[in-house]
């Protein structure tokens, strides 16, 4: 199949990139990494998650971060939702968006968020009928596509099994996670051939980890496979809590960069998108993660 002519890219950087920083970064500096972001062309940038502040204290300024943004004509900013409780704060703060998330491994849906897959779904089908109520669009997650922590493999019909019921549940995208970044780019292909045969192929994403290096490859891989969204995260931040070892997200520099390179239309200012990443992480301390970001700040 040939590769799309246009990319949506979903920067997740201010949510799942943030939200195991142990040192709490301040409101204002997340406010204006959202900005950051939508003034360097991105089109979706998750903003928040409803979630406990007992479970994710770095997450516990997202009603405020709603409240404050400006938002930008034409882009989105999803927020994490995991119950009703989260769903109807996220409306409070008149949130457009939202997301739910389960997984493709039992264990890791017990380990995560303390319920089977089963049990998860269930927890969702109240937001689903308040969402399509009030007109509220859905985004669904999918956890350890590939493999699992504790687990190992996944089996690609489980993930497709999961995708479908979220589906069918009304979320109009659902985001295939990588979350440990074991992926390769066979495996990549063999998943999301079982999911597409359920789901179809425009409305699926893919959320890959760089943990062994493989996820601008498995991103190419998905794209000949006829994705058309990336979940990436501004200077690669964030990791996974539950999954021992799991490096960031895949950076947006270095999707950007790629993506221009196959001629693919995304949107994006990749020199504003670095200065984004470049700031966040002075804010925190670090330096991007992003090879990209480091080669063309180099030049400077």
């Amino acid at each position: 199949m040939a590769l799309p002519k246009k990319v949506k890219i979903v920067d997740v950087g201010p949510r799942d990139g943030l939200q195991n920083e142990k040192e709490i970064v301040p409101t204002k500096a997340k406010v204006e990494l959202i900005h950051r972001l939508a003034d360097a062309g991105l089109p979706v940038v998750e903003a928040g998650s409803f979630v406990s502040p007992k479970w994710v204290p770095q997450m516990g300024d997202s009603a405020e971060i709603m409240k404050t943004i400006t938002r930008k004509a034409g882009v989105s900013y999803p927020v994490l939702t995991p119950n009703m409780k989260g769903f109807e704060a996220a409306m409070a703060v008149n949130a457009q968006e939202v997301a739910i998330f389960g997984a493709a491994s039992e264990s890791f849906s017990q380990k995560n968020i303390n319920c089977s897959i089963a049990e998860s779904l269930a927890r969702f089908e109240p937001i689903m009928a308040a969402a399509k109520e009030k007109n509220i669009a859905v985004r669904g997650y999918v956890s350890c596509v590939v493999g699992c922590p504790y687990e190992g493999d996944i089996a690609p019909e489980k993930v497709a099994e999961v995708a479908a019921k979220l589906y069918e549940m009304g979320c109009y995208e659902i985001s295939l996670g990588d979350t440990v970044g074991v992926g390769t780019p066979g495996k990549v292909q063999d998943m999301l051939k079982a999911v597409s045969a359920v789901v179809p192929m425009e409305k699926l994403a893919v959320h890959f980890h760089d943990t062994y290096g493989q996820a601008l490859a498995n991103i190419y891989a998905a794209l000949e496979m006829g994705v058309s969204v990336v979940d990436s995260s501004v200077a690669g931040l964030g990791g996974c809590p539950y999954a021992k070892g799991a490096s960031g997200n895949v950076a947006t520099e270095d999707v950007v960069y790629m993506l221009n390179g196959l001629g693919i239309e995304t949107g994006v200012d990749l020199d504003k998108l670095c200065e984004a990443g470049r700031f966040i992480s002075h804010v925190i301390g670090r330096a991007p993660a992003s090879k990209v970001s480091l080669a063309l700040g180099a030049r400077c």
